[in-house]
């Protein structure tokens, strides 16, 4: 059975005025951050939501215009350490939906964000 869809977005194209014209579809579910790009080669790429570590959100001058903005996310996933959700309207809104899955996902899987740090003192976990 397959998860249910929180959030789902195509990544906009600023060269046509901000519109959903690129074969790149971001996704949220329950559990993970699913990102597909590509129209005749694809490529998925799955990110475990508790992995998930950091956001910043940048918007440029063109995306402020066309009210868009692209979320920078660090992760703990070995595949997948840093990647951009780019051009996403509603950047803000997205960011605290992304930010509330995550902490559910930490939650049910029982992970704390500390275990996320590696330190290369001696005798500190």
């Amino acid at each position: 059975m397959a998860d249910r869809i929180i959030w789902k977005a195509r990544k906009r194209n600023l060269l046509f005025f901000g519109l959903p014209w690129t074969f790149t579809v971001y996704s949220l579910d329950e559990d993970t951050f699913n990102i597909t790009k590509g129209f005749l080669n694809m490529t998925y790429e799955e990110i475990k939501l508790y992995k998930i570590r950091d956001f910043t959100i940048n918007r440029n001058l063109l995306q402020r215009i066309f009210g868009l903005g692209t979320i920078h996310i660090c992760s703990a996933d070995s595949s997948t350490p840093e990647f951009d959700v780019m051009n996403v309207k509603d950047v803000m809104e997205v960011k605290k939906i992304i930010a509330a899955q995550v902490e559910n996902a930490r939650e049910a899987s029982g992970v704390t964000t500390s275990e996320f740090y590696v330190t290369d003192r001696p005798g500190q976990h």
